[in-house]
């Protein structure tokens, strides 16, 4: 069986080559050009298209730390098929530091985007249209939004056997099970017929070593399973499957003392926190309404009433 040309973004790419191809996105008013460069290694041999992606929000700096250690590893250079690495996605956050696009947009919630509409829609059209239709499977790094500090887990929707079965394979600490948010990248590449993984691990602006290496690992996996690179999967242990959850909030206002570790189970009663003034006069204590894990904990320190502070599984 031949290994049919790859053509992306106009060009044909070659084989055992590495491509880097800089996907254009707008000027500055300086005129200065803004490009996000794609990374593409494609083989001799058959196989299908792999495309790892990070950093749509431009603060969550931990997946952009994962496919850098990918590509350092050589993980992306297959012996059968295409791995394309886009390590930046949202350039211009990322250059800023900032979650959103210069228009104030997540450009998370713009797929798949318009010809003519704003510049994050835009910029989404050019994805959905361009790269998009010519890969087979999308891993999506994020993390956390704020201070919200997620243990590495695998996102997807329950009635997706082939992202199930990734999923298992990658072998996060935890799945969640989540529906496809309207207009967000899982979304639209799911209707396109693609298996998508949404890796969540750690907060923004952080490069967390654990996390990276879950990253690294899970990514890893997939690749051998998928035939494009060799080796042996690595099975640590079986996850923890999250059907159901509940975000537990602050009652009052006040400094957040946290109490408890991310991953861990805790039962009905556990003090997960504690809210404190910073007068030594008001203490209150945040206790677990259920048995659970613990997989996502706020950070900050100073928080108001009705805050999200710690997402908890329910279980049966």
């Amino acid at each position: 069986m031949l290994n049919k040309p790859f053509t992306l973004l106009g060009k044909v790419i070659p084989e055992g080559k590495r491509t880097v191809i800089d996907l254009k996105v707008a000027k500055l008013h300086t005129r200065t050009p803004i490009n996000v460069p794609v990374i593409i290694e494609h083989s001799s041999n058959p196989g299908p298209v792999v495309l790892l992606l990070a950093g749509i929000h431009g603060d969550e700096t931990n997946g952009v730390g994962i496919i850098r250690e990918i590509i350092d590893q050589k993980l992306n250079k297959p012996q059968k098929g295409t791995i394309i690495c886009i390590p930046v996605f949202n350039i211009f956050g990322y250059l800023i530091h900032t979650r959103e696009f210069p228009d104030g947009r997540d450009l998370n919630r713009m797929f798949p985007g318009t010809q003519n509409g704003s510049l994050a829609s835009q910029f989404a059209y050019q994805f959905s249209e361009k790269i998009a239709p010519f890969v087979d499977y999308v891993i999506d790094f994020h993390t956390g939004g704020g201070l919200r500090d997620n243990i590495a887990q695998i996102r997807c929707n329950k009635n997706d056997d082939k992202g199930l079965e990734l999923a298992k394979i990658f072998n996060p600490p935890m799945i969640f099970f989540s529906n496809n948010i309207v207009k967000s990248l899982r979304e639209t590449l799911h209707k396109m017929g693609k298996t998508v993984l949404l890796f969540e691990g750690g907060k923004s602006y952080e490069l967390n070593p654990t996390i990276i290496n879950e990253g690294v690992n899970g990514t890893r996996n997939v690749l051998i399973h998928l035939g494009l690179i060799q080796g042996e999967i690595t099975v640590r242990e079986t996850p923890i499957f999250v059907k159901k959850s509940k975000w537990i909030r602050a009652s009052d206002s006040g400094m957040l003392k946290v109490m408890v570790f991310n991953g861990t189970f805790v039962k009905k009663r556990e003090v997960l926190g504690i809210i404190q003034d910073p007068f030594g006069e008001f203490k209150k204590k945040i206790y677990a309404p259920f048995n659970g894990f613990v997989f996502c904990i706020n950070k900050t320190p100073i928080v108001n009433k009705g805050d999200a502070l710690f997402h908890l599984s329910i279980e049966d």
